[in-house]
């Protein structure tokens, strides 16, 4: 079998929950019909979306259920940009970071073509990190203009982990919303809805051992959205569509389990994490860390994320490498592997295009095992040698 090192993209949904699932999808039933079949489905949804609420420090009402990450980043920017301009057409402005997801930046970046959008960049540290300062320096630019700030909980290709509290102390200074995308921290870090100050935060269920396509986005209550999609109205007259009632009790349970055990996984996974990058250092390739990293840590990189620069290499030579070798690996996001181009994350932390090319995200999940590192660190030196042939940097 091989072994499988890009969590980060997607991980196995847990035993317990692909079981309930499946007793779920037995039975019949639309959560919006009024006969005992759709009341019992309707009754699955609500105690999903308190389980899930209670998971992160929620508010039942306050939970939007969506098909993942994706539309949960679509619908809060676009619907409250929407919101917001339609309100006071001064509100044309978007503070986003440099280091987002595609699902956030491709999203700001359609506002801007096609709504009147326009777009403050808010750069990075050379860690990856996302600070408070660095997004008061740009709302303060023109506060009057801003219609809502978009930042990551936690990046998706380095691992950084941006202060949210902070931030919103910013943001809520100036009465300007808040959104997170939280979808590589729900699970890993403390993500809590009653003290981060957000107002609105999407995760995942892939993520964090649910099933792909359930999502949902914790929105606040008094936050005026305009919809995407227009239907039924199912979710508060956010967002239409017949409910997923088997994806949301997945999500709900995988959530549960997994904020349950945070503390005790997070140092698990962290230890994995720290023993691959040490080990990699140590393999006399001139291999470093990217991102902030220090052994142990959890509050400042996700645990389970070890990104590695691998010079004089091309990332996609060495994923196939590896793979070949019966590892599996990521170049950074999954969403835009295969695109032979730099990663727009690194680039924004000062790295370059040379630099950017030759980078390795391993990622840990809950069902990755010490001997996963040392099949990694086993094919990594022979897979480095190979990939600078190819290059000709040797």
């Amino acid at each position: 079998m091989p072994v499988y090192l890009d969590h980060a993209a997607t991980t196995a949904v847990y035993p317990h929950v692909a079981e309930a699932m499946a007793q779920q999808q037995r039975l019949v039933g639309n959560p919006s019909s009024l006969h005992t079949a759709g009341r019992a489905a309707r009754r699955v949804i609500e105690e999903s979306r308190e389980r899930l609420a209670g998971a992160l420090g929620a508010r039942p009402s306050e939970v939007i259920f969506t098909s993942g990450g994706t539309e949960s980043d679509n619908l809060s920017i676009a619907g409250i940009f929407r919101a917001r301009r339609d309100a006071d057409p001064r509100r044309s402005r978007i503070v986003v970071s440099a280091v987002e997801h595609h699902a956030v930046l491709d999203c700001v970046e359609a506002l801007a073509a096609r709504d009147g959008a326009t777009v403050t960049w808010v750069p990075c540290e050379a860690t990856g990190e996302v600070t408070a300062s660095a997004v008061r320096e740009a709302i303060e630019l023109d506060p009057a203009s801003v219609a809502l700030v978009t930042v990551m909980w936690a990046n998706n290709e380095v691992g950084a982990v941006n202060d949210v509290p902070a931030i919103a102390e910013v943001t809520q200074a100036h009465g300007i919303p808040l959104h997170v995308d939280a979808v590589q921290a729900v699970g890993h870090l403390p993500v809590d809805m009653s003290t981060c100050g957000a107002d609105a935060v999407s995760i995942s269920a892939h993520k964090v051992g649910g099933p792909v396509g359930a999502g949902a986005l914790l929105l606040r209550r008094d936050r005026e959205v305009v919809p995407l999609v227009y239907g039924g109205g199912q979710e508060r007259q956010v967002r239409s569509g017949t409910l997923d009632t088997v994806g949301a009790l997945g999500m709900s349970l995988a959530v549960e389990y997994a904020v349950t055990h945070l503390a005790r996984e997070a140092d698990r996974l962290a230890a994995l994490r720290d023993s691959t990058i040490e080990g990699a250092m140590a393999l006399d390739r001139g291999i470093i860390a990217g991102g902030v990293w220090k052994p142990s840590d959890v509050t400042h990189r996700l645990p389970g994320n070890a990104h590695l620069l691998v010079p004089g290499c091309d990332g996609d030579s060495l994923l196939y490498l590896l793979d070949a070798a019966g590892v599996e690996v990521s170049t950074g996001s999954a969403c835009q592997a295969g695109v032979p181009q730099p990663s727009h994350v690194l680039l924004a932390m000062g790295l370059a295009e040379r630099a950017a090319r030759g980078a390795l995200r391993v990622t840990f999940g809950h069902t990755s095992v010490a001997s996963d590192v040392d099949a990694f660190l086993a094919a990594l030196p022979a897979a480095v040698d190979r990939a600078r042939r190819a290059a000709g940097t040797t």
